[in-house]
Parts: structure tokens; C-alpha cells; sequence
């Protein structure tokens, strides 16, 4: 079965993004269909890269957890009409352990995190990691009560599925295309 990791993009305190993986991952679980399983970023000791004189030690078992996924769903949440500096932190640390895999995103934030999404976009692009069309966008106004406790409104599941529709065939042919990759890397 495939390994889907669901990456929590904040590490601010308060954040809801735990709430938010943990809403798509039992959506997800009941599908059968593969394993999920939620990586919590502030899990994992990630100072500035580059910073001088910082404890990188999380960084061997960042690297570890992200090359064991075959495929990722973002939990991506708008700030500043972008993504978190923690999660363009993590994304930064590693190289080869995203090529060639697939993601999808979920966002929330005002406008559903339309914007961070769009940025996103670009950054997975670059690191040659195929993400697909369907992307559920919640609002802080209407999936969040007094924006810190999440309570989706029940279109929003089918959003998800629809995500994942597209994401898993998405990563079992891009397992063909690390297997090419490879190939080509051993000639």
C-alpha cells in the first residue's frame, strides 16, 4: 500500500492545523485505500537553514520520514497571503526525498488559502513534485468557530475524497517515475 504522509504546515502556537490533519486523516483512513499517517513538522528539530551555531539534529529523521512517504497531502494555512515560514523551512531542508512523488493541499484562512496554495504550488513544482487539480479550501468564517475551533462544513469531506481521487493514482505513477528516475541515475 502507498504511504501518504499528511504534513502539518505550522508550528506557531494555537494553531489548528492538528485538528485539520486529523479530520483528513480519518476521512482518509476510511477509504481502505492506503496508509496516512500525520507528520507534525514541530516533531522534528528544523532551525533556519543556513542559520549558524543551530541544533539541526531533527534533520536525519526529517529526511528519513519524508523519503519513506510515497506521496503528501499539505495542510497548508495563509499567512501573509503565503504559506508558514516553518513549512518553507522544511520543504528547503530536503531535495531528493520530494522528487518525483505526488501531493495534494487542504488550506484554510480568510479567503480558504487560496494564495499560500498558489505559492506552494510554485515551491512543489520545483523540488519535481506532482500536485494535483482538486484542492479543498476551508474558510476561517464558515469551517472554524471563533477561528480556533475547526467544525467543517459537510461539503468539505467530499472535497477531500475528491482530492484524493486524483492523488493516488497520481503517486502510484510517480513510483514509476522514481523507478525510471532511478534507472537512468544507475547508467
Amino acid at each position: 500500500m502507498l504511504n501518504i504522509g499528511i504534513v502539518l504546515g505550522s508550528t506557531r502556537e494555537g494553531r489548528v492545523s492538528p485538528q485539520v490533519g486529523e479530520w483528513v486523516k480519518e476521512l482518509a483512513d476510511k477509504r481502505g485505500d492506503a496508509n496516512y499517517e500525520v507528520i507534525d513538522i514541530a516533531d522534528y528539530n528544523l532551525p533556519l537553514l543556513g542559520e549558524a551555531g543551530q541544533d539541526a539534529s531533527g534533520v536525519a529523521a526529517w529526511s528519513e520520514k519524508i523519503a519513506q512517504m510515497d506521496g503528501f497531502i499539505f495542510i497548508v494555512q495563509e499567512y501573509n497571503h503565503s504559506i508558514s515560514a516553518s513549512l518553507k523551512n522544511a520543504l528547503d531542508y530536503l531535495r531528493v526525498e520530494w522528487n518525483n512523488k505526488a501531493a495534494g493541499i487542504v488550506s484554510y484562512g480568510s479567503v480558504g488559502g487560496a494564495r499560500a496554495t498558489e505559492h506552494l504550488r510554485g515551491i512543489l513544482s520545483e523540488l519535481s513534485i506532482a500536485h494535483v487539480r482538486v484542492h479543498p479550501a476551508l474558510s476561517l468564517f464558515t469551517d472554524f468557530e471563533n477561528g480556533t475551533h475547526f467544525a467543517p462544513k459537510e461539503v468539505q469531506a467530499q472535497s477531500v475524497n475528491d482530492m484524493l481521487d486524483q492523488l493516488l493514482p497520481w503517486t502510484e505513477a510517480m513510483q514509476s517515475v522514481r523507478m525510471k528516475a532511478g534507472e537512468v541515475a544507475n547508467n
